[in-house]
């Protein structure tokens, strides 16, 4: 069985990752009103970079002005933030590690309060805490989001990232449109399985055409989220097929790796996506991992990378000290002084303040 501290090649491009480890993407709230990066959002990934983690994922980046999601959010959209992205990229890759930039658009997680309009979706929808409902996009405007994130991956290839992540999971408007009850379209892009998908696949051939061959390009997804009618068969349907398409891997985030599904099959959720793919197709699994037995154990349930979030912000580190098989690090909560030595600015260290628990 692989190990965390294990070196791991990446098959379509045979890149190499010094380990198993992946910082998974994570709202911090510390850029700037026009989507350019702060001095503190470069030094708390950068910090992780140098704390061994074999891939490094930015916050979710918005590809379009006003498809923000929350205040301080990291944007991909505009010229104007390449010099920050480029100094980010060029960062993480002197200290080793393989950069990603998380792609995604709010969707009807996209407040009106931050971007002027009203949101939409891939269907007139609502939720608690919107202020209305959605409006839904006519096909040309989906044709836009889709070439939006074509731009947006170009950029970051210009600026000198890796590879992107584009974030199907978590609510956002790629979930919008593969959700049975989110996506009730009755034109090519709603409707049956392959119709929902659509839209996904169209930004995947859409990076493809702007990037270059050895571009990454991993998906994330949530492999159940009833409220949106995301359901567990259709995900590993999802992850079938995107083993044949041309991207890198996928990231399924389960929130909770050792949470087991309510229905007849015992495996847990890792174990059920490693079983579905074909052999040699990378998978990432991340959800409430902390020590290096929780790694060890998502590696033995079939995952070639472990994604790590919560853990990471505490133990900038965590990368380099999980090949010891007995490291168990401090648990939350943080003092607010510890968490600016492991690199959190005030913004963000007030932001953690909303997790339960999670700051003295």
């Amino acid at each position: 069985m692989a190990d965390p501290s294990d070196a791991f090649v990446l098959p379509r491009t045979g890149r190499t990752l010094r380990n198993r480890s992946v910082l998974a993407a994570m709202t911090n709230k510390q850029s700037h009103d026009d989507g350019t990066l702060s001095d503190e959002e470069i030094h708390w990934l950068t910090m992780r970079a140098q704390g061994g983690f074999g891939i490094v994922t930015t916050a979710a980046a918005n590809v379009t002005e006003t498809g923000r999601g929350w205040d301080g959010e990291m944007g991909v959209w505009g010229d104007h933030q390449l010099p920050g992205l480029t100094t980010m990229a060029t960062e993480l890759r002197s200290h080793g590690a393989v950069s990603l930039v998380q792609l995604f658009h709010g969707g009807m997680r996209a407040p009106q309060r931050i971007n002027g309009v009203q949101p939409v979706s891939a269907s007139i929808n609502t939720e608690a805490g919107m202020d209305g409902s959605t409006r839904e996009l006519t096909s040309d405007e989906v044709h836009g989001i889709v070439e939006d994130f074509a731009q947006a991956a170009a950029r970051c290839e210009l600026a000198g990232f890796d590879g992107v992540e584009l974030h199907g999971a978590h609510s956002y408007l790629i979930c919008q449109f593969l959700g049975k009850k989110t996506n009730r379209r009755t034109d090519e892009w709603g409707g049956s399985y392959d119709a929902r998908k659509r839209f996904l696949w169209a930004i995947i051939d859409a990076v493809r055409a702007v990037t270059s061959p050895n571009f990454l390009v991993f998906v994330r997804i949530s492999p159940l989220i009833e409220k949106m009618g995301i359901e567990l068969e259709d995900s590993l349907r999802l992850a079938q097929d995107l083993a044949t398409v041309d991207v890198d891997g996928l990231h399924i985030s389960c929130w909770d790796v050792f949470q087991s599904v309510d229905d007849d099959d015992e495996r847990l959720m890792t174990k059920r996506f490693a079983d579905a793919l074909p052999d040699g197709f990378p998978l990432i699994s991340t959800g409430a991992v902390w020590s290096a037995h929780d790694a060890q154990f998502v590696l033995d349930e079939g995952a070639d990378l472990v994604g790590v979030a919560r853990v990471a912000i505490g133990h900038f580190d965590w990368a380099n000290r999980v090949s010891d098989s007995a490291y168990d690090p401090q648990r939350q909560p943080f003092s607010a002084q510890h968490l600016a030595t492991q690199g959190l600015s005030p913004v963000f260290i007030d932001y953690m303040r909303r997790w339960k628990n999670f700051v003295v």
